[in-house]
C-alpha cells in the first residue's frame, strides 16, 4: 500500500491550540492560517508553551476574510479583523522570532489586552504580514509508525498532539522519515530539510496544557543528534513546488529522493545512541 497523508494540521496562533482539517490549502509558507498569528511580550519577543502552557487552551478559528476568532478560558472571546483594516497608527511592528526579526501588524489594543490576559503579563497579538511565525521551517512532518515505535518504549502511549505536525504520513516504515529527502503530495513537492529537535512542549498535554508523560529522555537514548545537540521527532520541510495546490487527508505521498544510505539507517554514535545525519 502507498503511503498516504492521514492527517493535517493548521495552529493559528503560534504555540495555541490545533485545528484538525481533512484538506488544508498550501502556501509558499506553509498551510494557509498555519502561525499566522503571534502573541509576543512587552519587547515585541515571541511567547510559546515552552513559558506560558496556557497557550495549550488558546482555541483561534480563522475566517475567510483573514481575520481571527479567539476564545481562552481566563481572556474571554474576541474578534480581530483582518490584517488590512488594523489600522493604528503604530500598526507595524518588528518582532522577534528566535533570532529572526520579522515585520508584523499589529492587531490593537483590544487583542493586546486578550493577549495580557491569557499570559497573566503585559502581552500583544501581531498578524503576520508577508511570511508566518514558525520557529523556522513552514511544515513540519511526523510518521506514525515512528510515533508507534517511540509508544512501545513508553510507560504508555501519547498522542500525535504533542509534537505538533503539520502533516502526518501512515504507511512508511518507523523513522523512514530519516532516509527521505523530497516527497510529492498531489501537485506539491516538499523537501525535508532538518530533523526537527524537540522541547519541552512535548510533555505537555495540548487540551489542558497540563504536564503529562515525558518523552524526551526515551527519545534521548535513541534518537540523540550530535550536530543539533537535541533530539528529534519528525523533520521540518519547505515547499519547493505546488504553492496554491491543496492538500488533502488520504492523499498518497511518494518518495522523489532519498537521502543516503547511512542517514535512513539512523548511525550509531560511540555511546550507542541513534543518530540522525
Amino acid at each position: 500500500m502507498p503511503a498516504r497523508v492521514v492527517s493535517l494540521h493548521r495552529y493559528p496562533v503560534k504555540s495555541g491550540r490545533v485545528i484538525d482539517l481533512g484538506a488544508a490549502r498550501l502556501g509558499r509558507h506553509g498551510l494557509q492560517y498555519d502561525r499566522g498569528w503571534l502573541i509576543v511580550d512587552a519587547q515585541d519577543r515571541f511567547i510559546t508553551q515552552r513559558t506560558h502552557p496556557a497557550l495549550a487552551r488558546l482555541e483561534a478559528h480563522p475566517d475567510e476574510d483573514g481575520g481571527l476568532r479567539l476564545r481562552h478560558p481566563a481572556a474571554g472571546s474576541l474578534v480581530i479583523p483582518p490584517p488590512p483594516a488594523l489600522t493604528a497608527p503604530d500598526g507595524l511592528r518588528r518582532v522577534r522570532v528566535w533570532n529572526r526579526e520579522v515585520p508584523a501588524t499589529d492587531c490593537g489594543p483590544e487583542a493586546a489586552a486578550f493577549a495580557s490576559r491569557v499570559i497573566g503579563a503585559p502581552a500583544r497579538i501581531v498578524a503576520a504580514i508577508d511570511a508566518n511565525f514558525p520557529d523556522g521551517y513552514p511544515l513540519l512532518i511526523c510518521n506514525v509508525a515512528s510515533l508507534a515505535d517511540l509508544a512501545a518504549r513508553l510507560p504508555e502511549p501519547i498522542p500525535m498532539s504533542r509534537f505538533r505536525p503539520n502533516i502526518v504520513v501512515e504507511g512508511w516504515d518507523p523513522w523512514a522519515e530519516d532516509g527521505i529527502r523530497e516527497v510529492r503530495i498531489g501537485a506539491a513537492r516538499l523537501r525535508l530539510v532538518k530533523a526537527c529537535t524537540r522541547c519541552v512542549i512535548t510533555t505537555r498535554d495540548q487540551q489542558s496544557g497540563e504536564p503529562g508523560i515525558d518523552p524526551l529522555p526515551v527519545l534521548r537514548t535513541f534518537r540523540w543528534d550530535r550536530s543539533l545537540r537535541g533530539v528529534t521527532f519528525g523533520w521540518n520541510a519547505e515547499v519547493t513546488a505546488g504553492a496554491g495546490a491543496m492538500l488533502r487527508v488520504g492523499d498518497e505521498v511518494e518518495v522523489l529522493e532519498a537521502r543516503q544510505a547511512a542517514a535512513a539507517a539512523g548511525g550509531v554514535s560511540p555511546n550507542g545512541t541513534r543518530e540522525v545525519t
